[in-house]
């Protein structure tokens, strides 16, 4: 079996979601499953189905991040002695060759990606194509929209 990577920080988010979920939310549904049963009659009781299906979602997702968190490799970045060269784990700063724009992500494992928050999948196609590159290069890589062009301008791992 493999090994999922992950960063350090991506596993204690993963890890602050599980207590969160078991020490907060679960016990806060049982108590609203437990109310609406008092309410009587479940066949027709839009509350009970509802907590239910909370429920459900609920240890769902306590049981996926249990599984995920027990086959994850955890990585700190901080002790990564990559100097400039992007590896795992990087925070790496771009600028579009073409319009100037810049932007910075952190290459972290796929059970922790978020473009939202700039954190892209090793696994992902501009990561492959950041992976072993340095600070001072060019690459390109083909996205949705096209071919994009960007120099490294930073790569630092904190």
């Amino acid at each position: 079996m493999s090994r999922a990577p992950i960063t350090k920080s991506g596993s204690e988010r993963l890890r602050g979601e599980l207590e969160k979920l078991k020490s907060s939310d679960r016990p806060h549904i049982i108590a609203a499953i437990a109310e609406a049963r008092a309410h009587g009659d479940l066949k027709e009781n839009a509350e009970y189905h509802a907590a239910r299906e909370q429920q459900s979602f609920i240890e769902g997702r306590i049981a996926a991040l249990e599984a995920l968190l027990s086959t994850a490799e955890v990585i700190d970045v901080s002790r990564l002695a990559a100097g400039s060269r992007v590896v795992f784990g990087a925070t790496v700063d771009l600028e579009d060759e073409d319009s100037g724009e810049a932007v910075t992500y952190q290459i972290v494992g796929d059970l922790e990606a978020d473009i939202k928050m700039r954190l892209i999948a090793v696994s992902s196609p501009i990561a492959r194509a950041l992976i072993g590159k340095s600070e001072g290069d060019s690459f390109e890589f083909s996205a949705p929209n096209g071919v994009k062009r960007y120099e490294i301008t930073g790569v630092r791992y904190a």
